[in-house]
């Protein structure tokens, strides 16, 4: 059974026991209970529910293993030709881990 879930206006594919990184919860602590209520759809072994634009009454529980992971670290370069100009920034995203406890359909 897995489910197509809405975090933070970001789509995953979840099921029970798979770890994820989302974008950063604000006000999430460690061992705490997330619960997410924009399910999209939902496949229970071949019985495919699709939500119009959510499903009713579904939703997905959570327990937070890491409030605050950093991400990879990006590096943007900006150049303009033959000017002289170069300039380098970089940045890392913050993610929330998280472990998919039940889905509830």
């Amino acid at each position: 059974m897995y489910a197509i879930v809405d975090i933070n206006g970001h789509q995953y594919k979840v099921a029970e026991g798979k770890k994820l990184f989302v974008d950063h919860i604000q006000n999430a602590e460690a061992n705490q209970t997330v619960e997410f209520e924009k399910v999209l759809l939902i496949d229970n072994d071949g019985n495919v529910t699709v939500g119009a634009p959510t499903v009713e009454g579904a939703k997905v529980v959570c327990e937070v293993v890491s409030p605050l992971v950093k991400g990879d670290k990006v590096l943007v370069f900006h150049k303009k030709r033959r000017k002289g100009y170069r300039k380098l920034n970089g940045h890392r995203h913050q993610y929330t881990e998280v472990t998919i406890k039940q889905v509830i359909a």
